[in-house]
């Protein structure tokens, strides 16, 4: 398709003749999100790839689903502005608004769903319905925005998205922090946020994956496990100062490597070898099959968390390592073995299971960002204490999708 029209036409003819449809953006999804396990029609955005109007003055932008965030990003930098979620993947961001994506910057500024004023979407028989405004303050009627955003494709296909934007920060202060242990980088997490300080972006960095930087780009970060992590502001003394005061909440905890940097270069460079990290693993393991898990918990659990995935891994004996946007309480673990390996894959999935129930034992989530898709539909009853929550998510599917013509087979578990 190329434009809302000729999505709604697909609609309507899909309908009527009952043919699934999945919506298809980057295909970057962890979770099957797009995958169409039901045949029928993919609709594939990459031809609505457009920016339909930029309303610098009001920090908003209006886009169309296939659009890609690095163009994006490329495209407001020239007016000194940025969409803020930023998950890594050169996501669409129709398949960002989808998922409600996050990333680095989530501690600041919140994730895709934080950040989208309004939709436009196409609805299972076709219709084109709009939701929210470009008021930042709104409270008419059911918000049905956010009841959109993160759904997947399973309620409507989206066409066209108002999002919030923020100026491009002038200031930027980056570290990367070594602590003797996971535990110890745990720590300094909380008591940061805990401090009242404001990072624009936390992280927490597997010792081997400091080598595997220092390998490939020549650095010489103390090998250890670490943390990275950026103040933006408005004057250089502010970052400064947040800075200082975070060297200082580390030392106390007992930090071992503390490598600053200050300005727009530095911020770069740091996160350049963030965002490398995946291909560096891939790179380092060929012909490896990867279970990537994805959990979040509340803010004082962290520690805990990251500390029994650590005593889990060892356990099994796998190679493997923790990352996370810290600041928020993500942990991401990469459980990878020998492709044709059986009984190894039973083992990584035992230990993605056990990873997931110890996140919602303590009152955390099956999924920080990567959404249900397939992978995590069984997790969603234990999630939500039973049926009813799930229930209720069934009522409006089938109010919103009667055929269940819309990805089906993705986010809620059979009934």
């Amino acid at each position: 398709p190329e434009s809302t029209q000729d999505v709604s036409d697909i609609a309507k003819l899909a309908t009527e003749h009952k043919i699934p449809m999945t919506p298809w953006g980057a295909g970057t999804s962890l979770e099957g999100n797009s995958i169409p396990i039901k045949a029928g029609i993919l609709i594939n955005f990459e031809r609505m790839d457009n920016i339909v109007q930029l309303h610098a003055e009001d920090f908003q932008v209006t886009v169309q689903p296939g659009i890609l965030r690095k163009t994006l990003e490329a495209a407001l930098g020239k007016h000194g502005l940025m969409f803020a979620p930023d998950p890594g993947a050169n996501a669409s961001l129709g398949g960002m608004i989808a998922n409600n994506a996050a990333g680095i910057r989530t501690v600041k500024y919140g994730a895709t769903k934080d950040n989208v004023l309004a939709l436009e979407c196409v609805m299972a028989d076709g219709s084109i319905v709009k939701t929210g405004s470009r008021s930042i303050k709104q409270s008419a009627g059911y918000d049905l925005t956010k009841l959109l955003v993160g759904s997947e494709g399973t309620l409507a296909l989206i066409t066209q998205a108002t999002l919030k934007l923020v100026p491009i920060p002038e200031h930027y202060s980056t570290a990367v922090i070594a602590f003797e242990s996971i535990p110890q980088a745990a720590e300094a997490v909380y008591n940061i946020r805990a401090y009242g300080l404001d990072p624009a972006a936390l992280e927490l960095i597997h010792p081997d994956m400091l080598t595997w930087i220092n390998e490939d780009e020549g650095t010489s970060f103390t090998v250890a496990p670490s943390i990275m992590l950026e103040f933006s502001g408005a004057s250089e003394e502010a970052v400064k100062t947040a800075m200082t005061i975070t060297k200082d909440i580390c030392n106390d905890i007992g930090s071992v490597g503390f490598e600053a940097g200050l300005g727009r270069d530095a911020r770069k460079q740091m996160w350049s070898y963030r965002h490398s990290l995946r291909e560096q693993a891939v790179r380092r393991f060929p012909g490896h099959h990867w279970v990537l898990v994805d959990v979040a918990v509340p803010l004082s659990k962290f520690p805990e968390l990251v500390a029994y995935a650590q005593d889990q891994i060892d356990s099994y004996g796998f190679d493997s390592r923790i990352i996370g946007h810290a600041g928020d309480g993500n942990v991401h673990t990469g459980i990878h073995f020998e492709f044709d390996d059986e009984v190894t894959k039973t083992k990584a999935k035992e230990l993605s299971e056990k990873l997931v129930l110890k996140a919602q034992e303590l009152e955390g989530t099956c999924t920080g960002e990567h959404g249900v898709g397939i992978g995590k539909q069984k997790y969603l009853k234990g999630e939500y204490g039973g049926e009813g929550a799930i229930n209720l998510m069934r009522i409006i599917k089938n109010a919103l999708d009667p055929d269940n013509l819309l990805n089906p087979g993705k986010v809620l578990p059979k009934s």
